[in-house]
């Protein structure tokens, strides 16, 4: 193994700056000369700057010309002792940015008629190596790639290699490091390989459905691969697996219907699923016992192995991840990928690392790796082949398995060029295709107004965003367990209600909201992350079941009755509940997954939430994305403490009846609420029960409001 050692160390941080590190032990650090050797050439530097560092002495040089990256250059010193110049910061300058963008469409394994043509983009390179081997050998080819334009290194195999495995071998600054290709379809077992495949020709051909016509149509269902099926009562033989959703017809012990049928029973229109890419966390071994919620990226384009009935098979992966895409779609319900395109596993070990060190993660002031993400890195995706990246894979989602839409997980690491370049991108495949994310504000060294969280939401028009104000009125505080919002019976919150209800978009004309338009709202009371409702409920209210029951399905309620996209945790319908443990990410599976008992135990509830389902889609006053048309059509008052009430007039040319009036009360004790005069009103829902047909008819000028319940009447 090659040792290098180097007296003092240099590197090229600008493409006309060169920076000098030199010990104490070292001559004491001194050196008044230094230059550049090429070419056969010596080439004087212009020293700027010295520095005392507390283990060296730190200079700043000038360079008159511009070195050609992936080469090997030297410096000599006074003292006529030379060190190599490694590549430094400047990989992260806008100059670096420009010269080395590549835009084509064909980074990864490409196929031309026989032969298969591998790229990778490794600028700062001077040999890249490719080594492949058939998945029943243990001979190792080896060849060295042809550096072409932009940094991009090439090597086009003439034979059938369709399925053998490869990896990439990269040398920077003297030091060799073996890689899995980013772009990689597919990876061997356990991910230690990437593998030859074309993906196209693999499954079924999965298409994205027709996008519905507006973003605030949708209902959304957040959903684990794992979670789904792996109940014993789940009625579904591929029990934690991507199959598990191509079984249909599937029930519980007591003859309830579970999996698809289910999903399809209730009338949500999207399942979101988290992360189905390659992650860590567990392995691909079936004994693995291991559980994780899937946001440990490793690559982004592979499926995960361990949700594969065969992992060891890397085309098996893709034809049952497929399988599953396409079924959803047989029964109408599309498809939102959870991607996490905000960090990596481990930067250190990562393949962007080992391609080009430093370019693909942020770094702050000092040149350290930020950690905005809480997780050990921030992706750089301001830089260009970084941004480049993730376009490239949510283009190949879409193009190849069909998905119809996307879920960015912490999206506030990631700045507002790359979130709407995504969004043109994505509207040339499929216009109106779901982009949500979580526009937190986080600690990342980007400047404010390029970050793409809720701060920025006028700069991310068509991109919803997970509506935290909503959930925090409505439920109470995630980060304080016992702080209760609205459904919970804290009073005092009515004005907050009036705002979330109707898309927080600011009701009153002129009136700044969160939002330019509702279809940027996603209302949710509970996701995977944090305490499901039920569990909140449990630690910070000493109520009956029933009572607390009857929160839970008020709060939900006003998740499907808002303006914007309603998002709904899977089982939250049945009060679902993780046995009181908040962050699940890798706790057994038995907490984590659907307890399809509990389903059947709540078939009059989710019965419910079904009713409430299908009135939402009954009528488009409930899913305005015109902010003007809410404010046209829509009234809120609240008339007492714990009692809000959204009126819309006027509305038969959106669906069939002209008038609707909302009420949610989250008091205990029955109220009386006047009624418009000389109307008379059908019932659709009260709390107990929601029928799109009606359930009784109302006349009198005022009614009885139960505690702990929402109604809709119509005329």
């Amino acid at each position: 193994m090659l040792v290098i050692s180097r007296q003092y160390e240099a590197f090229l941080d600008t493409i006309h700056t060169i920076t000098l590190i030199l010990p104490y032990t070292y001559h004491g650090g001194e050196s008044n000369q230094f230059s550049l050797l090429k070419d056969g050439k010596v080439i004087p530097l212009d020293l700027k700057e010295k520095i005392p560092l507390e283990d060296a002495m730190k200079y700043t040089a000038s360079l008159s010309e511009e070195l050609e990256l992936g080469k090997t250059y030297h410096i000599v010193d006074e003292h006529n002792m030379q060190t190599d110049l490694q590549v430094g910061a400047v990989i992260r300058t806008e100059e670096f940015d420009k010269r080395f963008f590549y835009d084509g469409d064909d980074l990864g394994v490409t196929f031309v008629g026989d032969s298969a043509v591998f790229k990778v983009w490794s600028p700062t390179s001077i040999e890249v190596k490719l080594k492949l081997k058939a998945p029943d050998k243990e001979e190792v080819m080896e060849y060295t790639m042809e550096r072409t334009e932009n940094g991009v290194w090439e090597m086009t195999v003439r034979e059938d290699i369709e399925g053998y495995y490869y990896t990439f071998m990269t040398c920077i600054n003297l030091v060799w490091n073996e890689l899995i290709d980013p772009y990689a379809k597919a990876v061997s077992y356990n991910s230690e390989w990437g593998c030859v495949v074309d993906a196209d020709r693999i499954g079924p051909q999965c298409s994205s459905l027709e996008a519905l016509s507006s973003p605030t149509d949708a209902v959304i269902y957040e959903l684990n691969v794992r979670d789904f099926s792996s109940a014993k009562e789940s009625g579904m033989k591929f029990k934690g697996k991507y199959l598990a959703f191509t079984e249909k017809e599937t029930a519980t012990p007591n003859g309830f219907s579970s999996g698809i049928q289910y999903l399809k029973e209730l009338g949500i229109t999207h399942v979101e699923l988290l992360p189905v890419n390659d992650f860590d966390g567990v392995s691909d071994d079936p004994e693995d016992n291991r559980y994780n919620w899937g946001y440990n990226p490793l690559f982004f384009n592979a499926p995960e192995g361990s949700y594969s009935m065969k992992p060891d098979d890397p085309a098996e992966r893709i034809y049952e991840l497929k399988s599953a895409i396409h079924s959803l779609h047989e029964e109408n319900i599309r498809v939102i990928l959870d991607v996490v395109y905000n960090h990596v596993y481990i930067r250190e070990t990562s393949s962007f690392e080992k391609l080009v060190p430093g370019y693909f993660f942020r770094h702050d002031e000092n040149g350290l790796p930020s950690n905005g993400t809480g997780v050990g890195n921030d992706f750089a995706s301001e830089r260009s082949m970084a941004r480049k990246f993730i376009k490239d894979s949510i283009l190949y989602w879409m193009k190849t398995y069909g998905v119809d839409g996307f879920r960015f997980d912490l999206m506030g690491i990631l700045d507002v060029k790359t979130m709407n370049e995504i969004r043109d991108e994505v509207n040339r495949i499929l216009p109106d295709a779901i982009m949500i994310g979580e526009g937190w504000d986080l600690n990342t060294p980007l400047p404010s107004n390029r970050k793409a969280n809720l701060r920025n939401a006028n700069s991310l028009l068509g991109i919803g965003q997970f509506n935290d104000r909503f959930r925090d009125t409505i439920k109470g505080s995630t980060f304080n367990l016992h702080d209760k919002g609205f459904s919970l019976g804290h009073g005092n919150l009515e004005e907050k209600v009036e705002q979330v209800l109707l898309g927080s978009i600011g009701i009153i004309e002129g009136e700044r909201g969160i939002f330019n338009e509702s279809a940027q709202s996603v209302n949710y009371v509970e996701s995977h992350d944090n305490h499901t409702l039920w569990d909140k409920m449990q630690a910070c209210l000493e109520e009956e079941d029933e009572i607390l029951m009857r929160r839970q399905k008020l709060a939900t309620a006003m998740v499907l009755f808002s303006q914007g996209i309603p998002f709904l945790h899977a089982g939250q319908e049945f009060f679902r509940t993780k046995h009181g443990i908040e962050n699940s990410y890798n706790s057994p599976v038995e907490v984590n997954q659907l307890d399809w008992l509990r389903r059947e135990k709540h078939e009059e509830d989710i019965e419910y939430v079904r009713g409430l389902i299908a009135i939402r889609k009954s009528h488009g006053a409930f899913r305005f994305r015109n902010s003007d048309l809410i404010r046209k059509y829509a009234s809120v008052h609240h008339p007492a403490e714990n009692l809000v009430t959204v009126h819309y007039q006027d509305v038969h040319p959106y669906g069939p009846w002209n008038e609707l009036l909302l009420l949610f009360h989250s008091g205990t004790g029955k109220t009386e609420l006047r009624l418009p005069k000389g109307k008379s009103w059908t019932l659709l829902a009260d709390g107990d029960k929601a029928n799109v047909n009606g359930i009784c008819e109302l006349n009198g000028d005022s009614m009885e409001v139960e505690g702990l319940c929402s109604y809709l009447m119509v005329r």
